[in-house]
């Protein structure tokens, strides 16, 4: 293997089960435990891998409303707007993006009035001039570790 194939296959293993020994890790890729704890490190110090992560099913904790939220954004206070919006706890992605609308919100609910309440919060948000929400009918797929 090389460099590069040994490392997607130890993240390609992580993202199924980040509870994996490192001793485990080696022996179902056939790497020494210690090659597996230096390319572990390696990708931490290169932020390739930024922290242990748990899968949450978050209908199970009542979070049954998945919404998109695109926004428009005056004044160039952009990243000022998002980086606010992030902090909120509803919230899981925030990106920029190309088209008539700023920005694109996703964020899970537990009903309607806290989806509703979220985004009155959103058109009283200074520099916020408007907003087209999107509600999540059914994921056929969410996997932010598909590319691994």
């Amino acid at each position: 293997m090389s460099s590069d194939d040994s490392d997607m296959k130890i993240l390609h293993e992580l993202a199924k089960d980040s509870r994996l020994s490192f001793r485990a890790l080696g022996k179902k890729l056939g790497l020494a435990t210690t090659t597996v704890i230096h390319r572990y490190e390696k990708m931490k110090k290169d932020g390739i891998l930024k922290y242990p992560s748990v899968i949450i099913d978050h209908e199970k904790l009542g979070y049954n409303i998945v919404a998109m939220i695109e926004l428009v954004v005056s004044k160039g206070k952009l990243v000022d707007v998002e980086e606010r919006i992030a902090k909120k706890h509803n919230v899981y992605a925030v990106y920029d993006i190309t088209g008539d609308m700023d920005a694109v919100i996703l964020a899970r609910f537990k009903d309607r009035k806290e989806l509703n309440d979220f985004v009155k919060s959103l058109l009283a948000t200074e520099f916020v001039e408007r907003t087209n929400t999107h509600l999540v009918l059914n994921v056929v797929k969410e996997d932010l570790n598909a590319t691994i």
